[in-house]
């Protein structure tokens, strides 16, 4: 069974800094599409930024020039380093890994727990 572990979200003041990281862990081959989503209180779920395997991006335009995606695909590994943050930032981040190939299978549309992200003086 696959499973997204997240770590690294916190409380911080504006303008600081913060990483999260997502560890995908389980009998897993490749995986095509990993990224960063956030869910803030009263809203839907939103598009941070995702990376495929051969390192195309994508960012949210809220989030460009101040967030930087990565992946370290050896270790089915994926960060987000979030500098500048603003109090808006706050929310839930999920981190999403889309087309896991596994062993005699296939994961789309694969969800970790989520981690809070709280942006205040």
């Amino acid at each position: 069974q696959v499973q997204l572990v997240e770590s690294g979200g916190g409380l911080v003041q504006p303008g600081g800094s913060l990483r999260l990281s997502c560890a995908a862990s389980g009998s897993i081959f490749s995986i095509n599409v990993m990224g960063w989503y956030r869910q803030a209180p009263g809203k839907q779920r939103e598009l941070v930024a995702t990376i495929t395997s051969g390192g195309n991006i994508v960012y949210a335009d809220s989030v460009k020039g101040r967030f930087t995606i990565s992946r370290d695909n050896a270790n089915n590994t994926v960060y987000l380093q979030m500098n500048s943050l603003k109090p808006e930032d706050t929310a839930v981040y999920y981190c999403n890994a889309d087309h896991i190939v596994a062993p005699s299978t296939q994961y789309f549309n694969y969800w970790g727990q989520g981690t809070q992200v709280t942006v205040s003086s």
